[in-house]
């Protein structure tokens, strides 16, 4: 049995952890509350831009002339996955969770004859993919020292992929992210990007109709990046209110192990005590009767 001093030096040890999971879960039930209103306050906004996409990629599906932005090249031999992940750990398994989704992506699609190559943005899904999938990251950004991400930052991204599109680098883009759902719940989602999903069958048809000044092919040209920044903020915005309710739930969780560890060690501790105090006890009387 361990000493009384280590048994001490171990509760204390615990204890000074609990603190620490204590205040990381506060603070980030803090930052869940503004996480969680930026995520919700963008929904509208993506997803009307994002129906208005489908309803354009639906409309021009057989123009020849339709951007390949909107509607793709052609092709669908390369695939590049855009994958959201979070730039700190001790969030459960939030960023392992996206990271074995591209991995099972990937395996299926080379399965299928297709060329994927990876866009890690967050430190943590660059760490994983690094270690799983190295021959396919194609690019990787992370957001580490920033306090919130800007919608500046989702247009230098979509800038980035746009160059990559049109220098042949790949045919398909995905986007790949935890959907913000409840503090108990991030969905890992995917979103097309290019091209524009369209409706599926079931789908009401878009109704809409659009007068287009001065023409369609300069509105086009800036309607399309500001879609593909627009929806990777969202998915940034959604990423960080996942972040912090899974880790708000790690920190939990961490707090009520480290008190139950600690009640453990205490009840050894008293049982050592009582064994020592008891065993003195004993070798005094044993000696006071051989006197």
């Amino acid at each position: 049995m361990p000493s009384l001093k280590t048994l001490r030096n171990r509760i204390n040890s615990v204890k000074s952890t609990q603190k620490i999971t204590s205040a990381m879960k506060m603070v980030a039930a803090a930052k869940l509350r503004r996480a969680q209103a930026q995520a919700e306050s963008s929904r509208p906004y993506a997803r009307r831009m994002g129906e208005m996409m489908a309803a354009l990629a639906a409309g021009a599906a057989e123009n020849p002339n339709a951007p390949a932005l909107l509607v793709g090249n052609g092709k669908a031999q390369t695939h590049l996955l855009l994958a959201i992940t979070a730039d700190r750990g001790l969030a459960g398994a939030f960023s392992a969770n996206i990271g074995k989704h591209v991995r099972t992506q990937t395996l299926a699609l080379e399965a299928q004859g297709k060329t994927v190559k990876i866009f890690a943005l967050g430190r943590k899904g660059n760490d994983y993919f690094k270690r799983e999938l190295m021959d396919r990251i194609a690019g990787h950004k992370n957001f580490v020292g920033k306090k919130t991400v800007e919608f500046a930052d989702a247009e230098a991204i979509a800038a980035q992929i746009i160059a990559m599109f049109r220098d042949g680098g790949f045919d398909v883009c995905t986007l790949v992210f935890n959907r913000f759902h409840s503090v108990m719940l991030q969905k890992v989602t995917e979103t097309p990007l290019i091209p524009a999903a369209t409706p599926v069958a079931n789908d009401n048809p878009p109704t809409e109709t659009y007068e287009i000044e001065p023409d369609d092919g300069t509105l086009l040209d800036r309607l399309l990046p500001r879609n593909l920044a627009v929806q990777i903020y969202a998915a940034l915005l959604e990423n960080a209110a996942g972040f912090y309710a899974s880790q708000m739930t790690a920190m939990d969780s961490a707090t009520r192990n480290a008190g139950e560890m600690i009640k453990k060690l205490s009840l050894n501790y008293n049982r050592a005590r009582q064994a020592n105090i008891t065993k003195e006890l004993i070798e005094i009387i044993s000696g006071a009767e051989a006197v």
